[in-house]
């Protein structure tokens, strides 16, 4: 009867029973803590059923531009697939005070593999080593993408899978969230609008995500914090459930310095203090702190950033930027408007990073974060 529930919830978008938290089961409790990713791990799943895939890049260059890229592959019951490229370029010095180009793609697939991703006027490749990704684009010529990424430090994903399941019986779940992530790269090319072209030489992250249920059925509120400074990169990826999950909090990621990674493991996302701009409005977040913890050669890691947001730079209506079908599972499903709030940073807040007995090091940084709240 619970599967039954569950497939009914998948395919029409139904509120799901209240199963507790007893029905998911994070990848935080897995017995491996992490795993070092191969290039197989980085294959695209293309999966039969309701899910939504994505291979986003965030990109930090030395003069202060931040900006991202992202294909999205979608599957609504296993009946209808779709593909978008998503591209901004935060500050863009034209109409508008950012630069969002989200783009339905046309004869899309991948190659035998299933490492490189194309489509009419996009694609997205990575090299045979599996260290590096190449992102072109010319499907809409107010962003014209021609980038490469290679990674700087070892890529990872918490676990043996990376993988948080969902289901009442452990050996069948019903869904799942798979993170994996490349948290230092190095980023060169352009990123090309009708009124200039970025160079966006500097630092980047990379992360593939697969949500293997409806998104608003996973969770209900998420936090993502990337971090660059001279020496260190982190990563921070933290969502609640809703409660038909028991509320579970999962937070993955870590932090890696040149051809190192310092730690990979469970990671918190805290608003110590936010404010609403109407009675009804989300809580925007105003003062932060997000902790890292794990091993490295047996000695305890433990990094921290503490301070208070910036203006924040965007509020995005999520509905008005995400492929028809997925808007209508968390439209009509909770009849709320999901919002992320974005923020950049550039120096302003510190990443700390104490190894073991050694010197806590402290060191400012870019930073990108956002808070989503979806129900």
């Amino acid at each position: 009867m619970n599967w039954f529930k569950q497939q009914l919830a998948n395919v029409v978008g139904t509120e799901e029973p209240e199963y507790g938290p007893t029905a998911v089961q994070p990848v935080t409790k897995q017995d491996v803590p992490y795993s070092i990713l191969s290039k197989d791990d980085l294959r695209w799943k293309a999966m039969d059923h309701t899910n939504v895939e994505t291979e986003t890049f965030y990109f930090y260059t030395d003069d202060g531009t931040t900006a991202m890229a992202q294909v999205i592959y979608s599957n609504v019951g296993g009946l209808h697939t779709t593909a978008q490229f998503n591209s901004k370029i935060f500050n863009y010095e034209g109409p508008g005070k950012h630069l969002w180009c989200s783009d339905p793609l046309k004869d899309y697939g991948f190659d035998e593999p299933k490492t490189s991703f194309y489509a009419d006027n996009v694609a997205l490749e990575m090299n045979e080593a599996g260290d590096t990704y190449t992102i072109k684009s010319a499907r809409n010529d107010n962003c014209i993408v021609n980038l490469t990424v290679k990674r700087a430090a070892p890529g990872f994903q918490l676990g043996k899978d990376g993988t948080t399941y969902f289901g009442t019986d452990k050996n069948h779940p019903w869904g799942s969230m798979r993170h994996a992530f490349w948290p230092r790269c190095t980023v060169t090319g352009t990123m090309q609008t009708p009124t200039k072209t970025y160079n966006l030489e500097g630092k980047g992250t990379y992360i593939y995500a697969l949500q293997g249920m409806k998104p608003h059925h996973l969770a209900n509120r998420w936090n993502f914090a990337n971090i660059h400074t001279k020496d260190y990169s982190a990563v921070l990826m933290e969502y609640t459930t809703p409660a038909s999950y028991g509320n579970t909090t999962v937070g993955v990621g870590g932090i890696a310095k040149d051809g190192e990674l310092i730690c990979a493991g469970e990671c918190t996302a805290e608003h110590l203090t936010s404010m609403r701009e109407t009675p009804h409005d989300w809580p925007e977040p105003r003062t932060i702190l997000w902790k890292w913890s794990g091993q490295e050669d047996g000695k305890a890691v433990h990094s921290e950033v503490r301070g208070s947001l910036p203006v924040k730079s965007d509020r995005v209506d999520v509905l008005a930027h995400l492929p028809g079908f997925v808007k209508s599972f968390i439209g009509h499903a909770t009849g709320l408007k999901p919002h992320i709030f974005q923020y950049l940073s550039n120096d302003e807040l510190e990443l700390k990073v104490k190894v073991g007995d050694e010197a806590e090091v402290s060191e400012p940084g870019k930073v990108f974060t956002e808070a989503t709240f979806i129900s």
